[in-house]
């Protein structure tokens, strides 16, 4: 992908930090034809390495045209419309333009197929533990009469993608001034308060923990 220097991300624990609160992933392969799927994934940090897993229906045909191949994970973090008014620089000099914030992460790896009943039980577990924590009424995978879980298991076919590189594109407004900066913070934050935009205060977090950094670092 297009990355500007300003914008690269290549902190693991920032990158782990996105796949994790925004698990659904688009998944590219290619083909006769390129094709796309979305899909819930849970990535784990293993070492210096990656994890990625999940699952898919049977019915499905990308674990079988996709098992071996080379495939493209799009994890779409928080993203927003960032107006030119909310410059200071703007009402100096006039010069500038709408532009777009966004956070994302790309994982290019192999993809395998795995139809493993042990294997499945326990990543659906996992996915389950995950986002069922902190609910007041937890669903459980043992909640399921065992009959039909395993009716179920038997409908999906597990993936796993053996990453070879993840790269981090945060264009959070890193090539503008300090207060320019500030300037799409506060502006973010008023479009959160007016529901003008469902992800703004997502990405005005997302600005402040990257400005944060950059104190942190300047500091040292």
């Amino acid at each position: 992908m297009y990355q500007p220097a300003h914008f690269n991300e290549a902190d693991p624990r920032t990158l782990l930090a996105l796949m994790r609160e925004f698990p659904l992933a688009t998944l590219i392969r290619g083909g006769a034809e390129l094709a796309a799927d979305i899909l819930p994934l849970e990535v784990e940090r293993i070492g210096e390495g990656w994890r990625v897993t999940g699952h898919v229906a049977r019915a499905n045909p990308l674990w079988r045209e996709a098992d071996g191949q080379p495939v493209l994970l799009v994890f779409h973090g928080p993203q927003a419309y960032v107006s030119p008014s909310w410059y200071p620089s703007k009402f100096q000099h006039g010069k500038a333009v709408p532009t777009w914030n966004y956070a994302m992460v790309q994982v290019h790896g192999t993809l395998r197929a795995t139809q493993d009943p042990q294997w499945l039980h326990a990543l659906v577990t996992r996915l389950t533990e995950r986002h069922e924590a902190g609910r007041p009424v937890p669903w459980h995978v043992a909640d399921a009469p065992p009959d039909y879980l395993d009716a179920m298991l038997k409908a999906i076919v597990g993936i796993e993608i053996e990453v070879t590189r993840v790269e981090g594109k945060f264009k959070l407004s890193q090539n503008r001034d300090a207060a320019d900066r500030t300037g799409v913070v506060l502006g973010l934050e008023a479009d959160a308060s007016l529901d003008r935009q469902p992800q703004a205060d997502a990405l005005a977090q997302a600005m402040q923990t990257v400005e944060q950094r950059r104190r942190d670092a300047t500091a040292k």
